[in-house]
């Protein structure tokens, strides 16, 4: 097996590699990642895999399954506690090479983003090891309900944030007594590169844990069409979505998809408006590449230009730059590619007659900052208002009833989750319960409890992540029936 020497970012050793059966892999091609904030830095010539790459991973995936799945809970558990240890320890290093990758805010990621990988292994380890199977009587029987390891997970996270999300999706697959490949995206790689290492110090087994890089049409066709391969879960568009589906129905293996959303905030007259406003104008955080941001902005007509006069003063604070920087505020697009599509809805909206209340424009020439964009639509169909755009791109519409107001934020194909302002415990109950979502925040937003479950409703995605929905997912689950008084 090759290996490339390892690359210095700013005194961080990262490995541009694969990692496969607890070794370093190489590729004959490579792929660039570059500084989101800084695009004429070049930071990695990424090893590029190959289905000659899938197979090596599922081989080793699959090997190290036995040993692995006979584990007990606590043993497996007590593997992902040192790697939570490891990550701890690690949150500096973490943090900046995510920044410098991804483009994401610093500070966010030293102080939040990093430790909550930490909390994802250690969450999972303690649930698993913690967890008391179904016991019941029935018809003269003994009944137990039974998780059984799977077998080898692909785990395919996308650029946003993706150490987080790489540690959400491996941990409880680990946890369940599953082996593991994760593709990270080809635009965002180096935080996995670095999670590697600490897996190897962290002395899983080999095999066990496995990282793969590469392109989409390369390697992840490859990975998914693999019969070896009894789980996946997926972060992504909805077209790669379509795809992996017809992969894994192929194989008949159980799939988890979240695909984005297209979230409503919506705010009441008897809302804290400042609250609220502040709120909204806080859905320019990380330029809008959050796939739960309230990217539509609907607002009872009575408190509308109140409402949109404190929205204008606390977007006026965001600053755009360096994302190592604590003044800034806003990160930049991840890539170029990126920058031209959120323009490009931009563009469209603005043909089409809706109106650019703000924004809508470069924040300088050749840079990947899009000035905070408010729109105005024409008309509830508006394109702007029915697809997601991931970028600091908000929409802003008015109502004049309860009912109206639930109308509209339901009125997408989407229902990954939804935001409400009122100051009101009877609306705050009705409207949750109405509003189209995963997941429904009143009074506040991105407050998570890892137990509780996590996913989209339509074409936001299937299935469910968190707590014991994702050690579910992960297990074969086995009913075991005992004929009461025949064994001693």
């Amino acid at each position: 097996m090759t290996t490339r020497a390892r690359i210095d970012i700013e005194g961080i050793s990262v490995s541009p590699d694969h990692y496969i059966g607890g070794q370093r892999v190489s590729s004959p091609d490579t792929f660039e990642t570059r500084c989101p904030f800084d695009w004429s830095r070049k930071l990695a010539d990424m090893a590029r895999g190959d289905a000659s790459t899938a197979d090596l991973a599922a081989r080793a995936a699959t090997a190290a399954f036995p040993a692995w799945a006979a584990l007990s809970a606590s043993e497996r558990a007590a593997c992902m506690h040192r790697l939570a240890d490891l990550i701890e320890a690690n949150v500096e290093k973490l943090a900046l090479i995510e920044c410098l990758d991804m483009g994401m805010l610093l500070e966010s990621l030293r102080l939040r983003v990093i430790l909550r990988g930490a909390a994802n292994f250690r969450n999972y380890a303690d649930l698993a090891s913690g967890h008391e199977e179904r016991v019941w009587s029935s018809r003269g029987t003994l009944n137990r309900v039974i998780r059984m390891p799977a077998g080898p997970a692909l785990i395919i996270t996308p650029w946003n944030a993706p150490f987080m999300l790489s540690t959400w999706k491996c941990a409880p697959a680990l946890a369940a007594g599953n082996t593991v490949i994760l593709k990270p995206a080809d635009w965002s790689p180096l935080s996995a590169s670095l999670l590697a290492d600490l897996i190897d110090e962290a002395g899983f087994p080999a095999g066990v844990f496995n990282i793969v890089q590469g392109l989409g049409a390369d390697l992840g066709n490859a990975l998914v069409s693999d019969p070896r391969i009894k789980r996946i879960s997926f972060t992504g568009s909805v077209p790669t979505a379509r795809i992996i589906g017809r992969a894994a129905a192929e194989n008949i293996v159980p799939f988890t998809a979240e695909l984005g959303g297209k979230s409503a905030l919506l705010v009441f007259a008897d809302a804290d408006l400042d609250a609220a406003a502040k709120k909204a104008a806080g859905q320019f955080d990380d330029s809008g590449q959050v796939c739960m941001a309230g990217t539509r902005i609907i607002v009872e007509e009575s408190v509308a230009e109140a409402f949109l006069a404190r929205f204008h003063r606390h977007v006026d604070q965001h600053v755009m730059g360096d994302s190592r920087d604590p003044a800034t505020t806003m990160s930049a697009l991840i890539h170029p590619v990126h920058v031209e599509r959120v323009l490009g809805f931009i563009a469209r909206a603005r043909a089409a007659g809706d109106t650019i209340v703000r924004g809508g424009q470069l924040h300088q020439a050749g840079a990947n900052w899009i000035e905070p964009t408010l729109i105005l639509p024409r008309s509830n169909d508006s394109e702007v208002v029915q697809n997601e755009v991931f970028g600091p791109v908000l929409t802003f519409q008015t109502f004049r009833t309860e009912a109206e107001g639930i109308a509209l934020a339901n009125s997408t194909p989407y229902g990954l989750s939804g935001i409400v302002y009122t100051g009101c415990a009877q609306r705050a109950e009705r409207v949750g319960r109405a509003v189209r979502g995963g997941t429904v925040w009143v009074n506040t937003f991105l407050v998570r409890d890892l137990t509780a479950p996590f996913g989209g409703i339509g074409i936001s995605g299937i299935g469910r992540e968190g707590g014991d929905y994702a050690l579910d997912f992960h297990s074969d689950l086995k009913t075991l029936q005992i004929l009461e008084g025949s064994v001693a």
